[in-house]
């Protein structure tokens, strides 16, 4: 393993080195998705280039097996940019599901109605406006034929966003 990140240019050994969990511990959510993002673009990058050397060589060696072993350092950067994702990965779970948590919390207090909502940062404070999105529901008629007809047209345009998900 050593010789291998030995093996990696600057560029790539300092983007495994921002992995560490020392690195990870500090950084935000947006910092992690930026790192996830680079890192899952090497891999991807190393495991396009491992499998399109090897079924170019196929041919010539007669067989997958027979091919391998000319193409391990392709594959073997893809498995550590494979191990350095999965760590950025765990880490910007965590670090989402924290701010998801905080953000509930946040939601639930300002929805409270004998408790003052919490101030947003960098706001000036004003008195709450009326929220002019409020999605309002179509009154139901009394009429059950109306209602089917309506239940119908839903029905055939959801069956017709599915035909179109399935193409």
């Amino acid at each position: 393993m050593k010789a291998l990140l030995n093996s990696l240019n600057e560029d790539e050994k300092a983007l495994v080195r921002e992995t560490g969990s020392g690195e990870l511990a500090g950084m935000e959510e947006d910092g992690l998705v930026d790192l996830h993002t680079r890192i899952r673009r090497a891999r991807d990058k190393y495991s396009k280039l491992y499998r399109r050397t090897a079924s170019a060589r196929v041919e010539k060696y007669g067989g997958r097996g027979k091919a391998r072993p000319k193409n391990v350092r392709n594959a073997q950067k893809a498995e550590v940019f494979e191990d350095a994702l999965a760590r950025v990965s765990w880490y910007l779970a965590r670090a989402a599901r924290r701010s998801a948590a905080a953000l509930k919390a946040e939601r639930i207090a300002a929805a409270r109605p004998d408790a003052p909502a919490p101030p947003s940062a960098g706001a000036p404070e004003t008195a709450p406006k009326e929220s002019q999105t409020t999605r309002r529901r179509r009154p139901t008629s009394a009429d059950p034929a109306v209602n089917r007809r309506h239940a119908a047209t839903r029905a055939k345009g959801a069956r017709r966003q599915a035909r179109r998900d399935s193409r």
